[in-house]
């Protein structure tokens, strides 16, 4: 059944008027009654007649593309890929399959994604694209799962590119599933430390990302698996580092893995540039790179192959997955079957990485 604005205003107990005022911002309203308001429109989930159609069940030209941070080349390489094939290239006018992209800078908070999700459910998007990694809180994952049946119910096509599916959503069944194009992290981290072992390393010591999302979890459990593959296992507890994913947290945690182990041989960071951060705290302690310390990332950004000397890394092919996931959007492509489809990681050798000396 749609929730009207009465229905709203019963909740709140307030008038519709009030409502109106407070959702369209454009009168003064008590902040006690504004927030009884709000929490009335989130309770019943009401969605605003925004200005695309009068009808309930219509949709706009509008697309959301949620990053955790759209400075970080990861996210921006995925969205702009989203959006080349969400924007009607060559027509011409209106009419023409235009569609309008808006990026939602998350910052990894779960409120964010959440809030975001419903001011795209109240604009009647065409679709939402969520990329990168996902919270592994339960509570946060079903409220997750809820919110994107309530989109898909909606009419709104829902595409994970990197996540892994979602599941709960007490409404399963009456909606499409999210088209997921989920990335292999697992199997990349254990082909790039199988690498690092074969060269005869197993000092390694591993910077990974920040604790609580799926993509730390799987690029951690690969490299694991392979450390224990090769009856390595001894020392990973204590050669693992936490970070966020930027290159002054690489610095201070190649730091941190020097100070508990001065005879490692080798540095597996979270991402690319997290590895940056682990060349310069390398060579800041006069440290050469592959000669003394081989480093290895993850991603396979563009400036990898720049980095001196060149990154060895595992390549995600961020573009084309953001470009399919745009094209899943939009309908122009069918989804995969069973709705998920793996995006394979591949395994890029190039200087950092060399054999230990002695």
């Amino acid at each position: 059944m749609t929730v009207t604005l009465a229905d709203v205003a019963a909740r709140a107990r307030v008038s519709p008027a009030t409502v109106s005022r407070v959702l369209n911002g454009n009168y003064p309203v008590a902040a006690s009654t504004r927030e009884r308001v709000l929490r009335a429109v989130d309770d019943l989930d009401y969605v605003l007649n925004g200005p695309a159609s009068s009808l309930a069940a219509a949709s706009s030209d509008l697309v959301g593309i949620l990053v955790n941070d759209i400075a970080d080349p990861f996210f921006g390489i995925m969205a702009g890929a989203v959006q080349s094939e969400i924007g009607g290239l060559g027509s011409v006018g209106r009419g023409g399959g235009e569609k309008l992209a808006v990026v939602c800078n998350t910052g990894g908070a779960a409120e964010r994604e959440l809030t975001y999700l419903t001011l795209l459910q109240r604009q009647r998007a065409a679709a939402v694209v969520l990329t990168g990694g996902a919270l592994e809180d339960p509570q946060h994952t079903a409220a997750m799962a809820a919110k994107l049946g309530k989109l898909s119910r909606a009419g709104t096509r829902v595409v994970l590119c990197g996540r892994p599916p979602i599941s709960g959503d007490p409404g399963a069944g009456d909606h499409p599933d999210p088209a997921v194009l989920a990335f292999d992290n697992r199997g990349g981290a254990r082909r790039l430390t199988d690498h690092l072992l074969a060269l005869g390393h197993r000092r390694i010591g591993y910077v990974a990302g920040p604790p609580g999302r799926t993509t730390t979890r799987d690029r951690l459990e690969g490299h694991r698996e392979a450390m224990a593959a090769a009856g390595v296992t001894g020392d990973q507890q204590r050669l693992t580092v936490h970070s966020t994913y930027g290159r002054s947290s690489g610095f201070d945690a190649a730091r941190e893995l020097l100070r508990r182990d001065p005879e490692l041989t080798a540095v597996v960071a979270a991402n690319d540039t997290v590895a940056l951060g682990v060349c310069a705290a390398l060579r800041d302690q006069g440290l050469r790179i592959p000669e003394d310390v081989s480093v290895a990332g993850f991603d396979d950004l563009p400036f990898a192959v720049d980095a001196v000397p060149a990154l060895t890394t595992v390549r995600l092919p961020l573009f084309e997955a953001g470009a399919r996931a745009g094209r899943l959007a939009m309908g122009k492509e069918a989804p995969p079957p069973g709705g998920i489809a793996t995006v394979e990681a591949e395994l890029m050798v190039r200087g950092s990485t060399a054999r230990p000396r002695g």
